[in-house]
């Protein structure tokens, strides 16, 4: 298959530790850190690639920590190329309270960019890919990085004839909602949905019917909305369809959504109908947090857990 590439403007040296409390004062005594390459985009190319999907991530990648990051991806054999980044990639640091089992997450913003650095991404981007390839964005913007630059990576993959799948957070994810930019995939969150609506949306159906509108806007051909433990929802040509969530014992809840992107966009690549794409990825989502700390979805659950999120029309 054509590989899937994934962009990642703000990755993370993600760390994870546990300790046998969290609280203020005295010095916390943690065990040795877990290490995995992390942001948005690059947890999408390492689940497709655990998948047997192809991938190729482009990562931004700066200073020392970057150097690190690149290193853990070359160890998961997942390919990348390495787009220069200003600054020094950041780090993520997530803490396991062992007496409560609460997980606590610590995400620093990342490096301030520049307008030629956003620039010489955009050209990257768009030159690497082909029609009918999808180029999957994912994870936080970093600082300096205009709130409009999904539309224009929008514009720019639609000219090269590729697809978007974008799933972002804050301001970008606002402005990407006003512009309109007909990406082919959006997925966004419960509580971010609810900020963009301006009201709450109780039920599956009133997601549903705030993906509809957002379709119909022109924002993408088809719009997803995860409800946590209740399942997705997506809106599209096809209809309006929700997948429930596996029950599954939860450890941790951090990478379902990449989990989730990957597995669905692996899917609709491969010429899955959207509705079974939609399936594989509540299944992959259901097997990511049955994982613990910054550990992403296994390919053996995943696959397992699909008959266990059936799809219905909405």
């Amino acid at each position: 298959m054509t590989p899937i590439v994934t962009l990642t403007l703000n990755p993370a040296l993600d760390l994870a530790v546990e300790t046998d409390a969290v609280i203020a004062g005295p010095k916390l005594r943690c065990s040795a850190p877990r290490v995995d390459p992390g942001g948005g985009g690059v947890n999408v190319s390492r689940v497709i690639k655990r998948l047997g999907g192809e991938t190729l991530a482009l990562v931004a990648i700066a200073g020392a920590t970057g150097e690190r990051l690149a290193a853990a991806l070359t160890r998961e054999n997942v390919p990348f190329w390495s787009l220069p980044a200003p600054g020094e990639t950041r780090e993520s640091l997530t803490v396991t309270d062992r007496t409560s089992a609460r997980q606590y997450r610590f995400v620093l913003p990342g490096p301030a960019w520049r307008r030629g650095d956003v620039g010489a991404v955009l050209d990257t981007a768009s030159q690497s890919v082909t029609r009918g390839q999808f180029l999957v964005l994912s994870g936080s913007l970093p600082p300096g990085v205009p709130e409009d630059f999904v539309a224009e990576l929008a514009h720019r993959i639609a000219q090269a004839g590729g697809l978007l799948a974008a799933d972002t957070s804050g301001g970008a994810l606002a402005e990407t909602s006003a512009r309109a930019p007909r990406l082919d995939l959006l997925r966004m969150d419960e509580r971010e949905a609810e900020a963009l609506a301006g009201h709450a949306l109780p039920e599956p159906g009133d997601s549903a019917d705030f993906a509809e509108a957002l379709v119909q806007k022109g924002v993408a051909r088809r719009v997803v909305v995860s409800r946590g433990a209740e399942g997705t929802v997506m809106a599209g040509p096809e209809g309006r369809f929700h997948s429930r969530a596996a029950a599954v014992p939860v450890k941790s809840r951090t990478g379902a959504g990449d989990s989730f992107v990957a597995a669905m966009v692996l899917s609709l690549a491969l010429g899955e109908r959207p509705e079974r794409a939609l399936q594989a990825g509540m299944a992959a989502a259901s097997a990511a947090v049955m994982t613990g700390a910054t550990e992403l979805c296994l390919a053996e659950d995943a696959r397992r857990l699909i008959r266990e999120c059936p799809v219905t029309e909405l």
